[in-house]
């Protein structure tokens, strides 16, 4: 009969198997969503037509950048921003995989990725928990090879890049006011998307996050703030991302989105140079 690893066995423990049901946004997250919502776009309408003009004016392309982004359950929808990215800027992600500051962030001064052989567990029981390999010279056991090789997933799963060359005159103001944002309250009034959840993924982000312990964040509602972006959103570290977005799946409320509201309006004013 297999046996399962100390690994498994904690992770279950932590993260049981996740059975997605469609969810539900509650009754009064809805209302206030709504409300807030068309307060917020109403209100900016004509920084809206402003905005869009300038884009028209600065670059060929349309005036919205729309992708489809997975949301709650792995659910698909059709996401919208004010595009800050030349046209077609999607399609050269590929050849700047190179610049991806979540991998950068991660890997040792000769360029290979920064990985651990030590293993936790085989440690304490002076003895190994699993059988050894012998990866590139190096002896390290089954259990901690697949640790290394998940978290090389998740890294290379995230997207940032410093001084992005795609990135539009009115775009990178865009992006320094917060403003590209804007047109996610439409998605709110549409139901695919909170105020306040985890953010909505790129495919191509979303299909590397399919285990217990990464899926877990798909349990809340996809949002346009969270308790991600009020920790600290310039912090290239994936794992960390990750455990933000499972937390606020575990403790998500009427009173922990206030906070978080409140934490996300001061940033709002935070006036800074993003590189990414």
């Amino acid at each position: 009969m297999p046996t399962k690893n100390a690994e498994s066995l904690t992770t279950e423990k932590i993260y049981p198997k996740i059975e997605f049901e469609t969810y539900r946004i509650g009754v009064g997250k809805r209302i206030f969503d709504v409300v807030f919502s068309l307060i917020i776009l109403l209100f900016f309408l004509p920084f809206g037509l402003i905005i869009a003009i300038a884009i028209k004016l600065d670059s060929k392309g349309s005036v919205f950048y729309v992708s489809e982004r997975v949301g709650t359950g792995y659910d698909i929808f059709r996401f919208y921003k004010f595009r800050t990215m030349i046209e077609g800027a999607d399609q050269k992600r590929g050849e700047l995989s190179e610049m991806n500051q979540y991998l950068i962030s991660h890997k040792k001064s000769d360029g290979s990725f920064s990985s651990v052989s030590v293993c936790p567990d085989c440690e304490p029981n002076g003895k190994p928990c699993s059988p050894i390999l012998f990866i590139d010279g190096v002896e390290i056991c089954e259990n901690q090879y697949l640790r290394n090789k998940r978290e090389k997933l998740l890294y290379s799963a995230f997207f940032k890049m410093e001084n992005d060359p795609r990135i539009t005159r009115v775009g990178r103001f865009l992006r320094i006011i917060h403003l590209d944002e804007f047109p996610q309250f439409i998605n709110v009034l549409k139901g695919d998307m909170s105020i306040v959840g985890n953010r909505p993924l790129p495919l191509y982000e979303a299909e590397k996050l399919t285990t217990d312990e990464w899926s877990y964040r798909f349990l809340a509602p996809a949002g346009i703030t969270g308790l991600w972006q009020v920790s600290n959103e310039d912090y290239m570290e994936a794992e960390l991302r990750i455990r933000l977005d499972n937390q606020y799946a575990m403790i998500a409320s009427p009173w922990a989105d206030l906070r978080i509201i409140l934490k996300t309006i001061p940033k709002l004013f935070r006036i800074k140079n993003k590189k990414y």
